[in-house]
């Protein structure tokens, strides 16, 4: 019998300090329907919201004084074959809170609201996950290619991407 070779990774335990445990408190006193969709990831705090409410949620996100996310560190996409997940991982610098925003979208209908107008820094990072994951951030302005030529077929960060195998001469 052959041993199984996969490594078991085991996930890191939630461990938010006291700004990540009264910044989960805010968002669950503020965004009261969404409270079971509010949660963390090992020390950041987390909020999944529906594609049609990231625009209106990270616009108070960041202007409202009691949260202040004035800074998107990233924005990355994930294909999970059955879902494409969009993160915002965000902080506030007057604050010192740190956070992700999630969405999904299927990979039939892969659209979500751009957020340039509330994080000009989204712009390249948009253009990346519409080259690399096929996502159409609606409201962009301007989804040119940022990584790929124009005109090349396929999304090869989507794992359904084909990668042919070559030998070197």
């Amino acid at each position: 019998m052959e041993k199984d070779k996969r490594l078991t990774i085991k996930e890191a335990p939630v461990c938010l300090d006291n700004r990540g445990e009264s910044l989960k408190s805010l968002l669950c006193k503020f965004f009261t329907d969404l409270v079971p969709q509010i949660g963390a990831l090992i020390d950041e705090v987390t909020l999944t919201v529906e594609p049609e409410r990231i625009l209106p949620t990270c616009k108070i996100l960041k202007e409202d004084p009691r949260f202040g996310f004035n800074y998107l560190r990233c924005l990355s996409v994930v294909d999970y074959v059955s879902r494409i997940e969009i993160i915002y991982h965000i902080y506030s610098i007057e604050n010192l809170h740190k956070m992700i925003v999630k969405t999904s979208v299927t990979e039939d209908s892969p659209k979500v609201p751009s957020v340039t107008s509330i994080w000009p820094a989204s712009n390249w990072f948009e253009r990346e996950g519409h080259d690399l994951f096929g996502v159409e951030f609606i409201g962009h302005p301007d989804l040119s290619p940022l990584l790929l030529y124009e005109g090349f077929e396929g999304y090869p960060g989507k794992k359904s991407f084909p990668f042919h195998d070559y030998d070197e001469w």
